[in-house]
């Protein structure tokens, strides 16, 4: 097991998600494969220290393993599947994108003129690979240590994430952070009509109402969501009203028509069928696991 692997598995005694001394880093344990599935990425950086997790967006596949880091600029519906077991398990750091760390690194790097020129010409994508340098096992192994220890983590845990992102900022392909942190960017100003969808799925959304609030059009507000996302933007919502259903039906033990309106269906007969076509399976099939 490399250093990365064995500090992250001192941090992730539990199968899944485990908490670690530092808001909004978290490290993932996975002890056995797990099949092709959807579920939904939040927005931030997933750096794996063993294992492997192979991503599917619409018609794009890739992994992300050792070697290759995934950034989600923005949260996206995925399919996923995990190669892993008990002897190898999947482990990967989780760490959220702080807008706020995000604009003060790029603001620093406009001031000394390392922002690409060519931003606007660049592919704005939701997400992108980030190959692992040494410079970044670097950054990441000391935020590792750093989490081992609570007061270490209250410390210099925020300055390390800082390390952090300013490494993937640095890196060939970074553009799409890039643009996540500029005002003016076609990433951004989706970003901003996902927020309002995440905070919003629950009611009736309008593609109309989501143009106007970035200052788009409805045509070329379509056509950016989909250059970020790979999905039209209904598409999108129906996928994070499906994965938050999920999660109600997981977690809160509704019933199937209470969910059904919870996050923004009319009909429990189309909201079920969609459910079934999405996970394969009902949501009373799912609620009774």
């Amino acid at each position: 097991m490399n250093e990365i692997a064995t500090l992250m598995a001192q941090l992730a005694p539990q199968e899944g998600v485990n908490n670690t001394h530092l808001a909004g880093v978290r490290v993932f344990r996975g002890s056995q494969y797990a099949s092709r599935g959807p579920l939904c990425y939040s927005q931030g950086v997933l750096i794996v220290g063993q294992g492997k997790k192979r991503v599917y967006i619409e018609d794009k596949t890739f992994d992300y393993d050792r070697q290759h880091s995934l950034v989600m600029t923005v949260p996206l519906p995925v399919e996923c599947e995990t190669f892993a077991s008990i002897e190898e398990p999947v482990l990967v750091l989780m760490v959220d994108i702080n807008l706020v760390q995000l604009n003060y690194i790029v603001k620093l790097m406009d001031e000394h003129h390392q922002i690409p020129k060519d931003l606007n010409e660049s592919r704005q994508s939701g997400f992108f690979i980030a190959d692992s340098t040494e410079d970044m096992d670097c950054s990441v192994i000391r935020l590792l240590q750093a989490l081992q220890s609570p007061l270490e983590a209250k410390v210099m845990g925020e300055a390390l994430v800082l390390e952090l992102l300013y490494r993937l900022l640095d890196a060939p392909n970074s553009a799409p952070l890039f643009a996540l942190s500029l005002s003016h960017t076609r990433l951004s100003r989706v970003e901003k009509a996902l927020s309002y969808i995440h905070k919003h799925y629950g009611e009736s959304v309008e593609v109309d109402t989501l143009a106007s609030l970035v200052n788009m059009s409805p045509s070329a507000f379509h056509r950016c969501f989909k250059e970020v996302t790979t999905s039209s933007p209904i598409q999108y919502l129906k996928k994070i009203r499906l994965n938050k259903a999920r999660e109600l039906l997981q977690l809160q033990r509704l019933k199937v028509k209470e969910v059904s309106t919870q996050v923004g269906y009319e009909s429990t007969a189309q909201f079920s069928r969609e459910f079934k076509r999405y996970f394969d399976q009902s949501p009373g099939e799912f609620a009774r696991l």
